[in-house]
């Protein structure tokens, strides 16, 4: 099939059906439309983006910087804490409220995510989420009291509480099969599907809606979106030892303000176009994608084919999922994602330069940087494991290691307590307070992170995903909300308790896996999904 230059007036994309009202939200640069005769006239960067790989390579490196977005957000309480708290003389619970409410506003936008990414397109909903951001930063940065802070947290939040459904959804739908694996080994510099967890993505939250694509593109999206969530928690931690906390929050504009104009230079989803009926749109925005030399017939009838069957599932009520083919991977989909939060991954991530400081480390900021260039390691690791050693293996080792590690690190502050400051004994102390919590990171992105929403993808039964993701996507969010509101207070009553706190919520992730989650390489969705009738 050969590319279209321009829309015909008769498609799936014209007439007076009403269809205009289903136009995308943005539509892309020209750039793709030139024919070979312009195109050679622009010279080889114009030929550099016709070809097929790099242009989906491009179009991944645009996306990713949303769940940059989300990292920065969710990295920019550490550094800043104590001088914001001195700043505008705020009480560590007032901080702690500040910290947690990206939370409260990730879940509005969570809820919001999934229709406005329908009604408006991918790109769309990505430019509708990097305004609030904007807006969040700049009250931040300019805010006088605690009022404007709290704002621009809650803006925040809901600009990223969308952005972690919609980048990963994205990068899924556009990604070619050959494609996924290299794309998902090497470029992924670019969500943990949710740092609160990464989202974020990253399955991801909302490949309940797309589930044309095959477990591939799913694995590739979730390590992707969390792989660039990690790079904007590192990059918050890095930055915030040279800028002061107003300074920081301007630089947490720049993500989506390279993001905005970006979007106008990247295709549509041609999922998205397809299911809209724009078909004219839909083979533009696939041949750009695949390559204008690349016969895209196949895949054409392959989409067509799958929105018309994804068209005809039928809907399913609260009281359907009393039944015992939904209720329990339902059940066993809510209990990984709310062990994932109460692990204390975001109490350790948001707050972890005053833990460093509380442990006795003089350089706390740098060793906070430190401990986010490891976990951006540790999820590259992890993205070349997931496919080579099973789920349930991954979850377990992951979940032992964290309980290992916050048990040490438990113990280590219990001493800290007994031995004085003075004594080389409490340095001690405080490095392996600090190693203990490097482990417990390179542990949750080792599986505990990820594991749970890729798993959630292949238990749920296509006809409940979206219903069923939408609750377990509530449920993370509001168990992340309560422990980054509670960490900062917990460690304030008694660093050596708060770790054991969490030190018996992964023993108990470690229990929980080996009794209940089944292994799911290596069997097909249907094979899974039978298993747990």
């Amino acid at each position: 099939m050969s590319f279209r230059e321009e829309a015909g007036g008769g498609g799936g994309g014209g007439g007076g059906d009403g269809r205009d009202l289903q136009k995308p939200f943005l539509h892309t640069g020209s750039w793709y439309k030139m024919n070979s005769r312009q195109s050679s006239v622009m010279g080889s960067t114009t030929q550099i983006m016709r070809d097929g790989s790099v242009s989906v390579l491009f179009c991944v490196l645009i996306a990713a910087l949303g769940p940059i977005q989300f990292g920065f957000t969710c990295g920019y309480s550490s550094p800043t804490q104590q001088a914001i708290i001195k700043d505008l003389n705020l009480t560590v619970s007032e901080f702690s409220l500040f910290g947690s409410l990206s939370n409260v506003g990730a879940m509005v936008g969570a809820i919001a995510s999934g229709q406005i990414a329908e009604y408006v397109g991918r790109k769309g909903s990505l430019m509708i989420a990097s305004i609030p951001n904007i807006i969040g930063w700049l009250a931040i940065s300019f805010a006088k009291d605690s009022s404007f802070l709290f704002m621009g947290r809650l803006l925040e939040g809901f600009g990223v509480g969308i952005i972690s459904y919609v980048v990963p959804v994205y990068i899924a739908e556009i990604s070619p099969e050959n494609m996924r694996g290299s794309l998902g080994s090497v470029n992924q510099v670019g969500f943990e599907s949710q740092i609160f967890s990464f989202n974020f993505s990253i399955l991801i939250k909302g490949c309940a809606s797309v589930e044309v694509l095959n477990l591939g593109s799913n694995i590739y999206a979730t390590f992707l979106a969390q792989l660039s969530v990690t790079i904007g928690i590192m990059l918050a931690y890095l930055l915030g030892l040279f800028a002061n906390w107003r300074v920081l929050a301007i630089l947490g504009v720049l993500p989506c303000t390279v993001l905005i104009p970006g979007l106008f230079f990247i295709p549509e989803s041609p999922r998205w176009l397809a299911k809209m009926g724009l078909m004219d749109d839909f083979e533009t925005s696939l041949q750009v994608l695949r390559g204008f030399d690349t016969d895209i017939s196949v895949e054409v009838h392959e989409i067509k084919r799958a929105v018309a069957s994804n068209g005809k599932r039928t809907t399913i009520s609260f009281a359907d999922l009393k039944r015992k083919r939904y209720w329990f991977p339902l059940s066993m989909g809510i209990g990984l994602l709310v062990l994932q939060q109460l692990s204390g991954i975001n109490g350790v991530l948001f707050y972890s330069t005053s833990i460093f400081a509380n442990a006795g480390i003089s350089s706390s900021s740098a060793a906070t940087v430190g401990l986010g260039a490891i976990q951006v390691l540790a999820t590259g690791v992890a993205t070349w494991l997931v496919d080579k050693s099973g789920r349930r293996v991954l979850l377990i080792i992951s979940s032992s290691l964290m309980t290992a590690s916050l048990l040490v690190v438990s113990v280590a502050f219990y001493l800290e307590e007994v031995v004085s400051k003075d004594s080389e004994y409490f340095s001690i102390l405080g490095i392996i307070s600090v190693v203990g919590l490097v482990v417990m990171v390179i542990g949750f992105s080792l599986g505990l992170g990820p594991i749970p929403w890729l798993i959630m993808s292949e238990i749920l039964p296509v006809n409940i995903k979206g219903l069923a993701g939408s609750i377990a996507t509530m449920a993370n969010w509001l168990v992340a909300w309560i422990i980054t509101m509670t960490a900062n207070l917990l460690l304030t009553w008694s660093s050596g308790g708060t770790f054991t706190i969490y030190t018996i919520v992964s023993a108990f992730t470690v229990a929980f896996t080996a009794l209940w989650v089944p292994e799911t390489k290596g069997r097909t969705l249907e094979e899974i999904q039978f298993s747990l009738r």
